[in-house]
């Protein structure tokens, strides 16, 4: 074959900006601060392997959602769960031993802060004045059966309670801590006490203290004849909650348990979930899902800015989660029952290009909060701002929603898994090197990176995923 015909296939991919350019940040550059970051980290802000949210140094004082001190860490993400995820990854890209242990540690840290409920509270501290107020599994294991005043229940919320199981799950399968008892333990009895914690309809209240109780009604979702404008201040936990994506990470947990594992456990649960996805989809005119709903499977408020309503965030939370079980099950039900919602997703788009979070039961008003008094109106002139009552046009994600749907099953699940040829691990990595440049430039010269005036926690999860799958893809495209 002449030689300029053998040239053309990479030529064309270097026109087309798929092959690394000499101005690409270094793999090695990357891999340099990825070790910086973790070492830095370990080094510094680790709580017995567990990591707060955000930092003020000198001296080293860590913040959460709800509490700050020395020795305080967080289980929501982007502290702990997430930060020993992204270890975890760095380690499986690289080889490096560091991460490795980094993330083992982080496992075991959320080993020892694991309740007797099987899962995890929003953040803990071994301080003994703050230990001494939970029951904890490891009491549990030593025969302290009973909590009694001691704190127990588990969260869903802001996916704590997942991402701890999914490390501890990430971690249990390698051969490397196949050994370790107390992060066998965590991941058996976390997933154990999960599955138990399903209601009989499928789904999961936002937060729970041990199994579901079995004579719980099965009902499908339904419009309530009437419902208060004015915030009843109801005792929520116990409402089956989407809010926040709870019920699609409880989704990817199981799904990833049974694709590790093979557990067949894992994969009925997901399937019972579906079910209940099925279960909780509002009859029209509004085909699509409520942020919470209450005994009757009725949409019911939460907190003061969380009317009864359907809610187009928590809507597309559950297609996606609908699609990943379709792309498991190859289930056309599930694939089914995706249409109409994004059919009404697309039909209350708002002029101004994005969505309300909320639309009134039935006549599909958008409905807010005003900022001082959180009365709910149908005016947006004056919104709190800590909270997003207006969404950014995701019309993107529903295309390529329709896109996924158009192909079969096996199709979209080998497609989500990410590629397979070198040509394209090249292109992922053109596709990040802005991502990897920003990481590099942005980064202290000790290894962290800050925001507002703090050390943060989100910033390094950010950062180290962009440089860990850069380094992965950049590695994997020069593979014959």
């Amino acid at each position: 074959m002449n030689s300029v015909f053998r040239l053309l296939p990479a030529l064309f991919l270097l026109f087309t900006g798929i092959l690394p350019g000499a101005d690409d940040p270094k793999a090695d550059d990357a891999l340099g601060a990825m070790k910086k970051a973790v070492h830095y980290f370990r080094g510094n802000l680790s709580v017995q392997g567990g990591y707060a949210s955000e930092w003020k140094l000198n001296p080293v004082v860590g913040y959460t959602e709800h509490r700050s001190g020395p020795t305080v860490f967080s289980i929501q993400p982007s502290g702990t769960t997430t930060i020993g995820l992204a270890m975890l990854r760095a380690w499986q890209a690289t080889g490096e031993k560091e991460f490795l242990t980094g993330a083992v540690e982080t496992g075991r840290a959320l080993a020892l802060c694991q309740l007797s409920s099987g899962g995890w509270t929003s953040s803990f501290d071994f301080d003994p004045d703050f230990a001494s107020k939970y029951h904890l599994r490891s009491d549990l294991d030593s025969g302290d059966t009973e909590p009694g005043k001691r704190k127990i229940r588990s969260t869903l919320d802001d996916n704590k309670t997942q991402s701890a199981l999914l490390l501890m799950l990430e971690l249990a399968v390698l051969p490397e801590t196949a050994g370790d008892k107390e992060i066998q333990r965590a991941w058996a009895f976390g997933l154990e006490s999960l599955i138990a914690a399903q209601r009989p309809d499928g789904g999961w209240p936002q937060q729970f203290d041990g199994p579901a109780n079995a004579d719980l009604p099965v009902r499908k979702a339904s419009y309530p004849e009437q419902w208060s404008k004015k915030w009843p201040k109801p005792r929520y936990e116990h409402f089956v909650t989407l809010n926040d994506g709870n019920l699609y990470h409880v989704m990817h947990l199981l799904l990833r348990a049974h694709e590790l594992t093979g557990s067949e456990q894992a994969f009925a649960s997901a399937e019972k979930l579906g079910d209940f996805f099925l279960r909780a989809q509002m009859p029209d005119p509004q085909p699509a899902w409520a942020q919470q709903y209450d005994e009757n499977m009725h949409p019911t408020w939460a907190r003061k800015f969380e009317p009864p309503a359907i809610s187009s965030v928590e809507s597309f939370s559950t297609t996606e989660a609908l699609l990943v079980l379709w792309a498991a099950t190859g289930k056309e039900t599930y694939r089914k029952a995706i249409f109409p919602a994004l059919d009404w997703l697309e039909s209350v788009q708002l002029d101004n290009g994005k969505w309300a979070r909320f639309y009134e039961l039935e006549t599909g008003r958008p409905l807010y909060c005003e900022a001082e008094t959180y009365k709910v109106t149908y005016d947006d002139s004056n919104l709190p701002t800590h909270y997003g009552f207006q969404i950014s046009d995701f019309s993107y994600k529903i295309k390529r929603m329709r896109d996924e749907l158009a192909m079969d099953s096996e199709t979209v699940a080998r497609k989500r898994k990410g590629p397979t040829q070198p040509e394209s691990f090249a292109k992922k990595a053109r596709g990040l090197r802005g991502k990897v440049k920003a990481a590099l430039e942005k980064q202290h010269p000790e290894g962290y990176w800050m925001k507002d005036g703090r050390v943060d926690a989100r910033e390094f999860v950010r950062h180290m995923s962009a440089m860990t799958q850069y380094v992965d893809a950049v590695k994997k495209s020069e593979k014959k």
